[in-house]
């Protein structure tokens, strides 16, 4: 449930916004409107990847400890993981929002992106983004590399796990039980990461907008 909201609302900060720019031939947003829109992105992209996380975490007890499966993942931790999420991402996201308001910026820029992606929009700024590049990175690193490690481990354990399964059903059960969830974590995580990591490397702007397309309109679509 927490996924499927997550989702609505990460697609409406950016595809509604795009299609008023198509429809009325129109590519102009505000500063206070790129900030804002700034804010629930970088809100909503990182619930998503807790989310994803903790459904993770939720097939790893699932089929490494069926027997204690309402145990491990009782109502109650999942409560508490939820808003644990939710503080989280509301202070990254916050502190990210924040670290732009002080840097200065030309009356009129252009944007190479369809919507106010958080890396564009600060190295557009008129002085050095050094300290906001070091947070953005620092961030991509714990929040992305902390939750891509736990996934790693869940998934390690799960096909550890069903290797050891005798017959070929419980194979191709406990398998189809994962594959949607890990085809949407694999797509999420590394057009995202490349997004994120990649940009230091390249200045191709058309391509990190596309790669941006499939984790902001495709993953939540799926």
């Amino acid at each position: 449930s927490n996924l499927s909201f997550v989702d609505i609302c990460f697609v409406s900060t950016t595809v509604p916004k795009m299609l008023v720019n198509v429809q009325t031939q129109s590519k102009v947003i505000s500063y206070t409107g790129c900030i804002t829109q700034m804010y629930f992105f970088t809100l909503f992209a990182g619930l998503d990847i807790f989310t994803l996380t903790m459904m993770a975490y939720d097939r790893f007890g699932a089929i490494c400890h069926p027997l204690q499966c309402t145990v491990i993942m009782n109502p109650r931790l999942c409560g508490l993981l939820v808003l644990v999420s939710w503080i989280l991402s509301v202070l990254n996201s916050l502190l990210q929002s924040l670290m732009v308001l002080p840097l200065p910026f030309c009356a009129e820029l252009e944007i190479p992106h369809f919507f106010c992606e958080l890396n564009q929009v600060v190295h557009l700024a008129c002085s050095d983004p050094f300290f906001n590049d070091m947070v953005m990175y620092l961030a991509s690193v714990v929040l992305g590399g902390g939750t891509l490690t736990g996934i790693l481990y869940s998934y390690s354990r799960i096909v550890s796990s069903t290797c050891a399964i005798s017959s070929a059903q419980g194979k191709y059960k406990a398998f189809s039980t994962c594959a949607s969830h890990l085809s949407v974590v694999s797509l999420f995580y590394c057009t995202s990461l490349g997004v994120y990591l990649g940009s230091a490397a390249t200045h191709n702007s058309h391509s990190r907008a596309t790669a941006s397309v499939m984790y902001t309109v495709v993953t939540p679509m799926l």
